[in-house]
């Protein structure tokens, strides 16, 4: 069994409170309670150095991101060449301990690496090629649809640095057959790291809520299609994200049913979740695996949410599938009268169940 693991993380994974950052932290503690000390390096833009990885890490690292005009007109992708740090890969190559890099963002120090023998890893948090032409689709704002564009294609003809890595970890089914039909049998399906811990439910408040990282164009669609269903009906809907730009705040203040909330509060999402009746969860294209999606079955009550939030997540079952407005309405009233119930809780329990952060850590020690 391995003693160390070096993991190169793309943002700082802490507090875990959107999407990857979520997978990265929760897989971290998961390598800790296994007896596997983690060498964390990872890049700083905002989040802050925390002193909460310290508990999980035997050593911590922090690099800073390259700027943004010398990095949009190099050929290789923004979300690589801006992680891409000289004393990042001077570190990597002062042992001979393997290296996980965490999502395509992070692997400009991979072939060197592979060069001189050391193990590596990369967890593909999307098909990322995909996810930014979603991203394109998804955004009004002419230059950075054109943006998104020209990143979809750098990083369609950069990914293939994967036939380079030992391993190739994929973070859902669908995602799976994709890297398994370019990369053969180094692709592995590891699920999502995540909290699988289901805490008391808070007594229920007549509320329906989305969450989300509104900095993503994509949700701060899905965030308007929720006040679009919401907006003529008697129900209460909550907008909760910690970053709130001014197209949401104004949405949100033209209906009295709308309610912002900027989670400046500790724990306040899992407060909202633990006391919602209906979540609200859409996405306009389908990749990965929604982190969203699991800390809604997990810490809280009814999900409405579209086909490309849940298909091929082996998760629909545990939700009510609806792809358009009138439909969503249409659960919303259905549920209106429906109690969430000791059983269905049980039920999520035994489809979650494999996602369990420990017994995924394991799979990765074993590939290595």
């Amino acid at each position: 069994m391995i003693k160390t693991i070096q993991i190169v993380s793309f943002d700082v994974p802490y507090p875990p409170n959107y999407g990857g950052v979520i997978d990265v932290f929760y897989k971290i503690k998961a390598f800790e309670s296994l007896g596997v000390d983690v060498i964390l390096h990872t890049f700083e833009y905002g989040r802050g150095q925390q002193t909460e990885l310290e508990k999980y890490c035997k050593e911590v690292y922090y690099y800073p991101r390259k700027s943004f005009l010398k990095s949009f007109l190099s050929t290789t992708p923004f979300i690589v060449k801006t992680r891409d740090n000289i004393l990042l890969k001077q570190r990597l190559l002062g042992n001979k301990f393997p290296v996980l890099f965490e999502g395509l963002h992070s692997v400009s120090g991979l072939e060197k690496l592979v060069n001189v023998g050391v193990k590596t890893i990369v967890r593909a948090h999307n098909i990322e090629h995909n996810y930014y032409k979603g991203l394109a689709k998804s955004e009004s704002n002419f230059f950075k649809k054109v943006f998104f564009k020209i990143e979809a294609y750098k990083l369609k003809n950069y990914e293939s640095i994967l036939n380079k890595a030992d391993v190739v970890l994929s973070i859902s089914p669908i995602e799976q057959d994709y890297f398994f039909k370019k990369y053969g049998s180094k692709s592995n399906y590891i699920p999502v790291f995540f909290q699988c811990e289901f805490k008391d439910l808070q007594p229920e408040q007549n509320i329906v809520l989305w969450h989300g990282d509104l900095r993503v164009s994509d949700n701060i669609k899905a965030a308007l299609l929720a006040i679009e269903v919401v907006k003529n009906t008697k129900y209460k809907l909550i907008i909760a994200s910690s970053t709130v730009g001014k197209k949401i705040k104004h949405a949100c203040r033209e209906y009295d049913n709308v309610e912002l909330n900027t989670l400046r509060k500790e724990n306040e999402l899992e407060r909202l979740l633990a006391s919602a009746k209906i979540n609200l969860l859409f996405t306009f294209q389908a990749t990965g695996i929604k982190l969203k999606l699991l800390n809604a079955l997990t810490n809280s009550r009814f999900v409405i949410a579209n086909s490309k939030m849940i298909e091929n997540t082996d998760l629909e079952n545990l939700c009510f599938k609806a792809d358009t407005i009138e439909s969503v309405i249409k659960e919303l009233n259905l549920l209106d009268s429906s109690s969430f119930l000791n059983e269905d809780r049980e039920k999520r329990k035994t489809v979650l169940n494999t996602f369990k952060a420990e017994h995924n850590a394991q799979k990765i020690i074993d590939l290595l």
